[in-house]
């Protein structure tokens, strides 16, 4: 995909994202998951990574959109993001789920996700339109905005009425239905 896709505004491209494929290469196999649920994270609301600026965490997060924003949380768990929007900007799109497309399963959260594809903070900072990164978005299919639910976000303690999560109606994927 074009980066001119990934550089438009957060809240959008997180929509688009839906029915996208998220394919990862690793050790000599090929990984490919349907995105089924989005997040929008904008760095002027409280929780997004980057609304304090710029750290070594979140470095990732100011450069121009479409490469990854790969984070730890819990002491255990992985978490990816896409970025989004024009360097300096501090947004993304975190990935919730996956419909299994080719050689994973159990996708439907944002940890499950990562751990299915292999993507740790290795992954942090890769160039999302380019294969040969290893980790990449492809086109795939057009999802109509009739079968886009939009909700607020979970897992969050500030900002939890923003209506910035998405996910495709009726997939058995999702993370968490309405």
């Amino acid at each position: 995909m074009d980066r001119s896709f990934f550089t438009r505004d957060t809240v959008t491209v997180a929509k688009d994202l839906l029915g996208k494929n998220l394919c990862r290469m690793y050790d000599g196999q090929l990984y490919k998951g349907m995105i089924v649920e989005t997040e929008a994270y904008r760095q002027n609301e409280p929780a997004c990574h980057a609304y304090c600026g710029l750290t070594p965490r979140n470095q990732v997060m100011f450069e121009a959109g479409g490469v990854s924003y790969v984070y730890f949380i819990y002491g255990m768990h992985f978490c990816m993001n896409v970025v989004t929007e024009l360097k300096g900007s501090g947004c993304a799109v975190l990935i919730r789920a996956l419909e299994p497309v080719m050689n994973i399963d159990n996708t439907n959260g944002p940890a499950k996700l990562c751990k299915a594809m292999h993507i740790t903070r290795g992954e942090n900072g890769l160039d999302l339109t380019d294969k040969n990164s290893g980790l990449w978005i492809e086109e795939n299919q057009v999802i109509e905005p009739e079968n886009i639910v939009t909700t607020t976000r979970i897992g969050i303690s500030q900002a939890v009425d923003y209506p910035w999560r998405f996910y495709i109606k009726d997939n058995p994927c999702v993370s968490k239905a309405k």
